[in-house]
């Protein structure tokens, strides 16, 4: 038996010219402006998001949310116990009882001896020491105001509350554990307003052109590609990396779209003449990358061809050789192929 080598296979797979008169699909290919796309790698985050902290110490005595629940602005998402901050406040208050009486005291007093003073039973200085008893008196009440402020303002930081509308991507603590000032207890994201984040050398912000840059924003964890809703270049450049950031905006409808996911930015620029080839007219074998082309006297050949990026909108990939303008290919290469072989078998 005749064996033959993987090189010779390969090089008789390339030259097939057989006949197939098989009703197969075919495309005329030929140059055409098609806008050449920059990919990067991004990442999805929410516009508006908020990571809650405690203010006060406390155990956590009520826990009203958890992960994947929506929220609105305002609402109460947990408590933490109130019960050393209600004593503050009560003490607070107290304090503050007591500086009116001192302070009434105080106008009393400065009254009585004014009014001695202007009869010249006392002297000035009684009056000035009356006067001054007032002022403290005064600025005792506000002390002791600003202290009962202070005090219900720290009660109000029991109460963790949204302050927006959306969804709880985490919750960090369980109810019953102990907070402290600092520690995280929730975060929070808005899912209508979301973006791909992507940090890009200057070379290659230079080669996008000048803005307003268009871009389409790949999502392979969902499979789907959306239009940008607006793509915004922060004016300020990473001093370690050396890298700009650039936010591309999702348009409204990507709820799904979940924020920390990974995504792919594709950059257009202007368009140039390429050819361009449907995705699904390729045949992949291993290494060998390849389409069917007609050889004009009704069948096809198996050309081997070397590819760059997806270009357009439709599905299409770029030739960068193997293949001319003005040629014909078969749209389904498995049909052609079938074809080809029957074609060889006669």
């Amino acid at each position: 038996m005749t064996k033959l080598t993987v090189p010779f296979l390969l090089s008789a797979l390339l030259c097939t010219t057989a006949l197939a008169q098989a009703d197969v699909p075919t495309l005329l290919i030929e140059s055409r402006p098609v806008g050449t796309s920059q990919p990067a790698e991004a990442t999805i985050e929410a516009v508006r998001q908020a990571t809650l902290a405690a203010q006060v110490s406390g155990r956590i005595v009520e826990m009203r949310v958890d992960a994947g629940d929506r929220v609105q602005r305002g609402d109460v998402l947990l408590r933490i116990d109130a019960a050393e901050a209600s004593q503050a406040v009560a003490g607070a208050q107290a304090g503050v009882a007591q500086a009116e009486a001192v302070r009434i005291k105080a106008i009393s007093d400065y009254e009585r001896t004014r009014s001695l003073f202007e009869r010249k039973f006392v002297s000035q200085s009684a009056l000035d020491q009356a006067r001054t008893a007032l002022d403290a008196a005064d600025a005792q009440l506000r002390s002791a105001q600003a202290g009962r402020g202070q005090a219900s303002t720290v009660e109000g930081y029991t109460r963790i509350v949204a302050p927006l509308s959306g969804l709880v991507a985490e919750r960090h603590v369980d109810a019953g554990e102990m907070a402290q000032p600092g520690t995280a207890l929730l975060t929070l994201y808005d899912p209508s307003a979301l973006r791909a984040v992507v940090d890009l050398s200057q070379q290659r912000l230079s080669e996008l052109g000048k803005p307003p840059f268009r871009a389409r924003i790949e999502l392979p964890d969902i499979g789907r590609w959306v239009d940008a809703a607006a793509v915004t270049v922060l004016p300020a450049a990473d001093a370690r990396t050396h890298t700009v950031q650039v936010r591309v905006e999702l348009p409204a409808g990507s709820e799904d779209v979940l924020p920390g996911s990974f995504a792919r930015v594709h950059f257009s620029s202007a368009a140039q003449a390429r050819l361009v080839v449907p995705s699904t007219a390729i045949l992949r074998r291993g290494e060998l990358t390849a389409v069917y082309v007609a050889d004009g006297k009704g069948g096809f050949g198996l050309r081997q061809l070397r590819l760059g990026e997806a270009a357009g909108s439709e599905g299409g990939v770029e030739v960068l050789a193997g293949l001319r303008s003005g040629e014909t290919i078969a749209l389904d290469p498995v049909r052609a192929g079938i074809a080809v072989s029957a074609a060889g078998r006669h």
